[in-house]
């Protein structure tokens, strides 16, 4: 192509070398420009801003600021496209200090950074800081007339301000860029912004916030208030949380199944076993059928209250709808031994597999505990071992349980039969087991032997 006559133009050549590029092939870019220049075919920016591309893909930034100074010496304008390479360049190789300087001299120089300047340096930044300079970036951005700086850029910079906690500080920047710039957050950016002083607690900021963005478009989704409503329901508020459920069906937005189980679970949570009733009503009267999910929450409601009848006669209607799960059976053994009712449980549990369902760890956990209260040793003792051959293997929590009981019944030998047990299985003692072993270790009437391995395992734990 070279011997051609008459030579390819040099916009020819820069088709050429867009294509190598998007090859990867960098190292021919490179290797192709001095042969250009031999053959007397003049470089212009386009084909030096490819140049500064394939030396930045390669790393070597420093080459690339060599044909930045090539650029100018040919009487050429760098343009934004020039030093958008050279910035990414930069921060590849780490220079993020030189990409804000960079970053600085386009404005100094009177060239505007487009969307891929803003997009390309506030990801760098907010992965790998520092952070602060994202701020007065995006101030310079505010004072400017240029339209750059987009929404992912924008989104970046508050999800950067929240994570950092300076929220009054993102408050201000979202007004700001809603005010100034016309550019408001997606649904998506939306959800994010809202986790975050939710998670803080910062229910000032949270009202602020949704102030903001309930009066902007596009509206905030149902996906927005049920994280609202969820955070509102685990800080205890359940006045606020169904009133942002209110809110919602005002402005003709129906509530979804999550929201309505949430807000149940904020109800019982509280032990207003009531009000998550007048809500599972009022989700089914506006048709939203109800899940598991929704009649294990019920359940567990009447029995963390310790009604476990409602919660019986609640699990046989919910058996007519839907399937109960696991976490369902979980629930009602455990009602039943907290009422009492270990015969019943002892049914419930041996009733799973005729229902195609298989015990879990909690399962298991939760009949054990009730064994043990009861100091019936010899059955816990049947169903730790039943467990291994349910393909469910007990954990560090249901040993250290066993073992607690069996301590505070004198039953030492046995207890120390299932620690050794215990750390062959790789688990260790809780700081309550580890009270129970220091006091069997100090009392005079303690077997010598028994105390030996008891002092082992001790030791065993501190260098563990």
């Amino acid at each position: 192509m070279l011997r051609m006559h008459p030579p390819p133009s040099t916009d020819d050549f820069a088709q050429i070398l867009t294509s190598i590029t998007e090859m990867k092939h960098h190292s021919v870019v490179i290797s192709l420009s001095p042969r250009m220049d031999s053959f007397g075919i003049p470089p212009n920016v386009e084909t030096l801003n490819i140049l500064i591309n394939s030396f930045c893909h390669l790393k070597r930034v420093n080459f690339g600021f060599s044909v930045l100074a090539k650029i100018l010496k040919h009487g050429h304008q760098p343009n934004a496209a020039t030093f958008n390479h050279l910035i990414r360049g930069l921060c590849a190789e780490g220079k993020i200090d030189e990409a804000i300087r960079s970053f600085d001299k386009m404005g100094w120089e009177g060239f505007q950074p487009d969307e891929v300047t803003y997009e390309t340096l506030t990801e760098w930044l907010y992965k790998r800081g520092p952070k602060w300079a994202l701020f007065p970036m995006s101030r310079t951005f505010l004072k400017g007339e240029n339209r750059g700086f987009n929404l992912v850029a924008f989104s970046t910079i508050i999800d950067s301000l929240w994570n950092d906690t300076q929220l009054t500080k993102a408050l201000n920047f979202l007004r700001e860029m809603i005010i100034t710039k016309g550019i408001s957050p997606t649904i998506t950016t939306s959800h994010s912004m809202i986790h975050t002083p939710c998670n803080l607690c910062e229910w000032k900021h949270v009202a602020m916030l949704i102030n903001e963005i309930s009066h902007r478009k596009p509206d905030p989704d149902v996906v927005t208030f049920s994280v609202l409503v969820n955070a509102f329901c685990k800080e205890g508020n359940i006045t606020e949380a169904h009133e942002v459920v209110n809110k919602m069906i005002q402005r003709g937005m129906e509530p979804d199944l999550v929201t309505y189980n949430v807000l149940m679970d904020g109800y019982c949570a509280q032990s207003e076993i009531d009000g998550a009733l007048q809500v599972f009503n009022f989700m089914v009267h506006k048709g939203c059928v109800p899940d598991e999910c929704s009649y294990n929450i019920l359940i567990n409601g009447y029995c963390k209250i310790q009604c476990i009848d409602k919660a019986m006669h609640l699990f046989e209607e919910m058996c007519l709808q839907v399937n109960p799960n696991i976490v369902t059976y979980n629930t009602i053994i455990h009602g039943l031994c907290r009422d009492g009712e270990l015969e019943a449980a002892r049914d419930l549990f041996s009733s799973l597999s005729s229902k195609g369902l298989q015990p879990n760890v909690q399962t298991y956990k939760i009949l054990i505990q009730e064994l043990c209260n009861r100091c019936l040793f010899d059955e816990a003792n049947k169903l730790l071992m039943e467990m291994d051959g349910n393909g469910c293997s007990p954990d560090q929590c249901t040993y250290n349980m066993i073992i607690q009981a069996l301590s505070r019944n004198n039953e030492t030998f046995r207890g120390v039969q299932l620690l050794e047990e215990m750390f062959a299985r790789g688990f260790t003692f809780d700081s309550t087991t580890m009270i129970f072993l220091v006091k069997m270790i100090y009392d005079d009437g303690l077997d010598q032997s028994i105390r030996q391995i008891l002092k082992r395992l001790l030791r065993s734990k501190r260098t563990g």
